[in-house]
C-alpha cells in the first residue's frame, strides 16, 4: 500500500527527510538531558561543588535549547511534507475523476467521492504531518532511553520486562477491533453527506412540499448512526490511554518501591534514581506515542483503501490511442444495430436493435413515453455511455475511434438537469468557447431567445449567477445552457427536452433560429411535446427502448398510432385550455 502512495510525496521527500532528521536528533538531545541532570544530583550537588553545578546546568539548558529548536524544525518540516502530500493526492484524486464515464460515477455516488477527496485525504495527510515525526521520534527515544536504563540499573529495569508486553498486547487487542470500526465510521460520513446533499439540493421542493419534518427524521437517523459509529471506533481508541497510564504510573511506583529500597541501603544514588524515573517515563511515553502512530494508521488503512479505489478505479470509457488525428469532418449520425444496457448482467436491454441515420443538418425529432430509451439514445453519441452491441457513426466514423475532446468538441448537450455555475453569465456562456467574442456570445444568446432577459437585467452580461443559476428562473436556466451549447459551433447539436420550461412562443421562435442560424448542424431534439418536433425532417418514435415508427409528421399522423395518441391527446388538453 505503501508503495501505492509515494509517487505523492516524491516532490516533498526532501521536507520528510528534513523532518525525519530533526525529530531523531531532537529526541537523542531529549535523552542527553536526564543523564546531565544525574551527574548534577549525584557530583555537583553532593559534593556542594557550586562551578561544576552551574557548568552542567549551562550545558543541560543548551542541550534543551537545541531540542526545541530541532522540535521546531521537525515540526515545520513534517508540516511541509504532509500539506504537500494531501494536496498532490487531492490532484491526483480530482484528475481521476474528471476520466469517469458517467457509469463510473454512479459506482461511487457523488457525496462518496466527495468525502474522499476531502474527508479521507485529510486523514492521510494527518497521518503524514504527524505520524512521521512521531514513527522516529518514538524508536529512538524507546530503544535509546531502554538502554540507557539498563546501564544505570539493570536489575531494575526488569520491571520492564512486565510492563511492556502488557502494553503490546492491548495495544494489539485495540488495534484488532478498531480497523474494521474505522472503515464502517468513514461509510457512515457518505450516508450523512448524501442526506445533507440531498437536503441543500432540493431545498426548494423540501419547502414547497413543506417536508422539513420529514428530512429532521432523515438528518437524525443518519446522524445517529454516525454517531453511534464513531462511539463505537473511538471508544476503543480511548482505553488507549487509560491503560497507557495505569501501566506507567504502576510501572513508576514499582520503580520508586524497589529503587527506594536500594538508595536506602546504599547501593543506588539519588540522582541516578531520578534520571532512571526520567527515562522510565520516556520509555512508557515512547510506547504511548506507537500506539498512537498504530490508532492513526488504522484510521488512516481505511481511509487509504478508500482513495486507493477512487485512483484504480478504471474508467469504462477510454481513448483508443491508434485512431487519434480522426476529425468530425460532418454532422452525419448513423445506428447501426445498436443495443445498449448500463449493467452487463442485466437481463434485459434499455435500447435494443437501434437503426438510424441521420444526413448532416438534418433536424430530427424523437418522441416517447417516459423510459422508452431517449434521453439513453442520444447519450450514446457523444459517449457519456458506450453502446454495448452495434456501433454509432458520427462524420463517417466509428465514435470510439475519436479521441474523446475530439468528439464531444463535435457534439455539443443540453442535458434534461441544466447546470450553470456561480459567476458571471458571461463565464458561463464561455465554458461553449472560452474565446468567443462579444459578437459571438450576443448572437449565441440571440439564437437562444435568452437575449431577451439578459438585456432587461442592470448588468447585463455581467450579470452574477448564483451557485447552480438558482437565482434566475428554469426557462431562464435552459435558454442559457442552450446558447452555451451553441457558442461550441458544434457538428451535432442534442437537445433533450431542453426547451420545457419556455412558453410555446419562444420554444417557435428557437426552433426557427435554429434552422435558420445553423443550417449545417445536425439538430437532435427530445421533446414531450409535439409542437417542439412538427417541423423535423424526421421523427423517431421510441418505445421500450425500440424503434416504434420513423417519418415526418404527415407520414406519423397516418402509419404511427402511437403518435396519433400522443397527439390527439396534447391537442384534447389545447382544446380544454382553451
Amino acid at each position: 500500500m505503501i508503495k501505492k502512495f509515494m509517487p505523492y510525496i516524491t516532490k516533498y521527500k526532501k521536507a520528510m527527510y528534513l523532518g525525519a532528521f530533526c525529530a531523531g536528533l531532537e529526541a537523542i538531545f531529549e535523552l542527553l538531558i536526564p543523564l546531565v541532570m544525574s551527574y548534577i544530583v549525584d557530583v555537583g550537588i553532593q559534593n556542594k561543588d557550586i562551578a561544576y553545578t552551574i557548568k552542567l546546568g549551562i550545558f543541560m539548558i543548551l542541550l534543551a535549547l537545541i531540542a526545541l529548536a530541532l522540535g521546531i524544525g521537525a515540526a515545520r518540516f513534517s508540516a511541509v511534507a504532509g500539506q504537500g502530500f494531501g494536496a498532490e493526492l487531492r490532484k491526483a484524486e480530482f484528475y481521476k475523476i474528471q476520466e469517469y464515464s458517467f457509469k463510473n460515477i454512479e459506482k461511487f455516488s457523488t457525496s462518496s467521492l466527495i468525502t474522499r477527496l476531502t474527508g479521507d485525504v485529510n486523514i492521510m495527510q494527518m497521518s503524514v504531518t504527524i505520524g512521521m515525526r512521531l514513527l522516529v521520534r518514538a524508536p529512538i527515544m524507546l530503544i535509546c532511553a531502554l538502554i540507557l536504563a539498563i546501564s544505570i540499573n539493570a536489575k531494575l529495569a526488569l520491571v520492564f520486562t512486565v510492563s511492556i508486553p502488557v502494553l503490546l498486547i492491548c495495544v494489539y487487542f485495540i488495534l484488532s477491533k478498531a480497523r474494521s470500526s474505522f472503515t464502517y465510521l468513514q461509510e457512515k460520513i457518505d450516508g450523512m453527506n448524501i442526506t445533507v446533499q440531498e437536503n441543500l439540493i432540493g431545498i426548494r421542493v423540501v419547502k414547497s412540499f413543506v417536508r422539513q419534518n420529514l428530512e429532521k427524521k432523515k438528518f437524525k437517523k443518519s446522524n445517529e448512526e454516525l454517531k453511534e459509529a464513531a462511539e463505537r471506533a473511538f471508544g476503543l481508541v480511548v482505553l488507549n490511554m487509560p491503560i497507557m497510564q495505569l501501566v506507567m504510573f504502576s510501572t513508576i511506583i514499582a520503580i520508586l518501591w524497589f529503587g527506594g529500597n536500594m538508595v536506602y541501603f546504599g547501593t543506588f544514588q539519588v540522582g541516578k534514581l531520578t534520571s532512571f524515573i526520567t527515562y522510565v517515563s520516556q520509555i512508557l511515553m515512547s510506547l504511548m506515542m506507537l500506539s498512537m502512530i498504530f490508532m492513526m494508521l488504522s484510521r488512516s488503512i481505511a481511509s487509504a483503501n478508500r482513495i486507493i479505489e477512487v485512483l484504480e478505479e478504471e474508467p469504462d470509457i477510454v481513448d483508443h490511442k491508434e485512431h487519434h488525428g480522426y476529425q468530425v469532418e460532418n454532422g452525419d449520425v448513423v445506428f447501426d444495430h445498436v443495443s445498449f444496457k448500463y449493467e452487463e448482467d442485466s437481463e434485459e436491454y434499455n435500447l435494443q436493435n437501434i437503426n438510424l441515420n441521420i444526413k448532416s443538418g438534418q433536424t430530427v425529432g424523437i418522441i416517447g413515453a417516459t423510459g422508452s430509451g431517449k434521453t439513453t439514445l442520444v447519450q450514446l453519441i457523444p459517449r457519456l455511455y458506450d453502446v454495448t452491441e452495434g456501433s454509432i457513426y458520427v462524420g463517417g466514423h466509428d465514435v470510439r475511434e475519436y479521441d474523446l475532446k475530439t468528439l464531444r468538441d463535435a457534439v455539443a448537450m443540453v442535458l434534461q438537469k441544466n447546470t450553470l455555475f456561480s459567476g458571471t453569465i458571461q463565464e458561463n456562456l464561455k465554458w461553449g468557447n472560452e474565446n468567443a467574442t462579444d459578437e459571438e456570445i450576443e448572437a449565441a444568446s440571440k439564437i437562444a431567445c435568452a437575449d431577451e432577459f439578459i438585456n432587461r437585467l442592470p448588468d447585463g452580461y455581467d450579470t452574477m449567477l448564483e451557485q447552480g443559476g438558482s437565482n434566475v428562473s428554469g426557462g431562464q436556466k435552459q435558454r442559457l445552457t442552450l446558447a452555451r451549447a451553441i457558442l461550441k459551433n458544434p457538428k451535432v447539436l442534442i437537445l433533450d427536452d431542453s426547451t420545457s420550461a419556455v412558453d410555446t412562443a419562444t420554444d417557435a421562435k428557437i426552433r426557427q433560429a435554429l434552422r435558420e442560424d445553423l443550417k449545417d448542424t445536425t439538430k437532435i431534439i427530445i421533446a414531450q411535446r409535439i409542437s417542439s418536433i412538427s417541423d423535423a425532417d424526421q421523427i423517431v418514435v421510441l418505445e421500450e427502448g425500440k424503434i416504434s415508427a420513423i417519418g415526418t409528421h404527415e407520414e406519423l399522423m397516418k402509419t404511427s398510432e402511437i403518435y396519433q395518441d400522443v397527439y390527439q391527446s396534447q391537442q384534447k388538453g389545447v382544446d380544454f385550455d382553451a
